[in-house]
């Protein structure tokens, strides 16, 4: 069984897939405790690997199944993964912190390492190969990321409920994509455009 935060339909939000219509499988529950994370970790329920693909498979068709967290890491396997794509006939994409190994299976990596973070450094990562890094940026310095083997480097300003703050890290983050060509600034649409 595994205890699921939500299943729902809705695009990308993030990263080089953003903009893409996808199922989103959130697990509840995750290793660190970072102070922007957007995930109620009390919430939930549980389900088998049975219920979680007749329920993707209830929703719209996509070419992607995102599984996130929390840390989606800390719960599934190999098994998992395959019996997932082999139900719904998707792909497999999964947003982690890296700070556990995953299943080979996985078709998309997303590494978004929270080691920078108070609360989020209480483990370090351990994947050093990606699809994409997405780093939240709140001012950290961007060379501790460079032994991480991807061909897409995605910086993405942290959030910041004060609208000052926000706008200022906005600014260092665009900053920061300048002065660093080997990254791209990433945006959260689904905050831009209220989606789930």
């Amino acid at each position: 069984m595994y205890r699921i935060n939500e299943i729902f339909h809705s695009l990308q939000g993030e990263g080089t897939h953003n903009g893409v219509p996808s199922v989103f499988v959130r697990f509840s529950g995750c290793n660190l405790h970072c102070h922007f994370c957007d995930t109620d970790h009390r919430g939930g329920h549980d389900m088998s690997s049975a219920d979680i693909a007749d329920a993707v498979s209830r929703l719209p068709r996509t070419r992607w199944i995102i599984l996130t967290g929390g840390e989606p890491s800390l719960f599934i396997d190999d098994a998992f993964v395959r019996y997932l794509k082999a139900r719904t006939c998707r792909l497999v994409a999964i947003e982690t912190n890296g700070t556990r190994p995953l299943p080979p299976s996985i078709d998309w990596v997303t590494l978004s390492p929270k080691s920078a973070f108070a609360g989020g450094d209480s483990e370090p990562c351990v994947l050093t190969r990606c699809d994409e890094l997405k780093v939240v940026y709140c001012g950290q310095d961007l060379s501790q990321y460079a032994h991480i083997q991807t061909d897409n480097r995605l910086l993405q300003p942290c959030y910041y409920a004060d609208e000052e703050q926000r706008q200022a890290n906005l600014n260092a983050c665009i900053e920061a994509v300048m002065r660093n060509p080997d990254w791209r600034l990433s945006l959260q649409i689904h905050r831009i455009l209220h989606l789930r």
